[in-house]
């Protein structure tokens, strides 16, 4: 594309940001430390969760939860084959693993008009073997998490919530990502805050956070709270590389630290600006008859104060979505799927058989009839919201 005037995301690091990162480097002390450790109390205390682990993605985040409810550490962990419900809005890496923790991950449908898990498909969905449900709040909104948490509780299932694209999301005053057992947020460079690559990942036990801090690290028992307990039962070994569990090298470093650190203060400040343009693009289509009745974005969910992400666009059926895309991309304007869009139809799904035949109708009609476009963290101009609503009526 050339002449892009509205991209998916901007550069969003600012000079103080890149000052912060700075800093760290001149320290010549540039892994995992004092940095990481003050943005993961920080994070904690602002969200309400009992214990923050930062690491190097969301993506990784997901992995350490799901690894550890099966960890043999755990006392109450899940066995292979165990369900855990995931809505088919999802992306890649909130349910393979579901999949690489040998646990079965069954479908759910979402709502068209929030875009988030279905609570009446949900409902018929939960078995005697599930286990667990994993949410997706989709691009800052969420379902609702009064009936959520009713399903949860009368079935004693765990819960995950994927937070990464809505940090900074509160339904009726309180945080998402404080609801379940996990929680898992991203910032990567499109996300409401940056640290470049990073992520962090939540939880409510002290008993889950020795595991997590364990796998994140190799599975060293190293700044565990019972790291003198296990190298006086391990006398053999020298203590400083003792390999209490199973484990990764997922952790991020100071430098993103000081970065995610920076932007995390002025969460705010870009959530204002985000809900800003975004209502400006909507009182803009507002005025122009043929886009207002020919697409629809989406609105917040009862009781959800939102952290908006980006704006996903759904087109009304005579629209082509693969004409509508190319036309705005020619006159500038980046799009991308819905997350991935409806993530039956991957050929990752196909290839490890977990489709199925099963039909989602609205995880379908979002897949073939829904994209998503940026929200810039820098106020924009009306010069620019008039273009931008222009260009969608050019290729209506």
């Amino acid at each position: 594309m050339k002449n892009i005037f509205h991209p998916l995301v901007e550069n969003p690091y600012r000079k103080k940001d890149i000052d912060a990162a700075v800093k760290v480097l001149k320290t010549n002390k540039i892994t995992i430390g004092p940095i990481t450790n003050k943005f993961e109390n920080i994070f904690r205390k602002k969200l309400k969760t009992n214990f923050s682990l930062m690491v190097n993605s969301g993506s990784s985040a997901n992995l350490l939860a799901l690894q550890c409810l099966i960890n043999p550490y755990r006392k109450q962990r899940l066995k292979r084959g165990d369900e855990v419900l995931i809505p088919s809005l999802c992306w890649s890496t909130s349910l393979w693993p579901i999949i690489q923790s040998g646990l079965i991950p069954k479908f759910v449908d979402v709502d068209v008009n929030t875009l988030n898990i279905n609570i009446e498909d949900l409902k018929k969905k939960v078995s005697k073997k599930t286990k667990a449900i994993l949410i997706v709040h989709v691009l800052g909104n969420c379902t609702d998490m009064n009936e959520l948490m009713k399903i949860k509780k009368r079935n004693k299932l765990i819960l995950i919530e994927d937070t990464c694209e809505s940090l900074g999301t509160k339904f009726k005053n309180k945080y998402l990502g404080s609801f379940g057992e996990f929680s898992t947020f991203s910032f990567y460079s499109s996300h409401q805050i940056s640290s470049g690559e990073g992520g962090m990942l939540c939880c409510q036990n002290n008993e889950d956070y020795e595991i997590i801090k364990s796998l994140r690290s190799h599975g060293w028992s190293r700044g565990l709270k019972n790291e003198t307990k296990i190298a006086k039962n391990n006398r053999q070994l020298d203590k400083r590389f003792i390999f209490y569990n199973s484990g990764f090298n997922l952790r991020p470093t100071d430098v993103s630290a000081s970065i995610g650190l920076s932007q995390f203060r002025d969460l705010n400040k870009f959530m204002k600006i985000r809900t800003a343009n975004r209502q400006m693009i909507i009182n803009e289509i507002k005025k122009n008859f043929i886009v207002n009745n020919n697409l629809f974005i989406t609105k917040e969910n009862n009781f959800v104060k939102a952290s908006w992400f980006g704006i996903p666009i759904i087109l009304s059926k005579k629209i082509s979505r693969e004409n509508f895309i190319k036309g705005i991309e020619k006159n500038g304007v980046q799009t991308r799927p819905i997350i991935s869009g409806n993530f039956l139809k991957q050929p990752s799904i196909k290839k490890y058989k977990l489709n199925k035949n099963l039909k989602l109708k609205n995880s379908d009609y979002i897949n073939d009839h829904g994209l998503f476009i940026g929200l810039p963290t820098k106020l924009m101009t009306k010069i620019n919201v008039k273009k931008l609503v222009k260009v969608f009526e050019k290729n209506i």
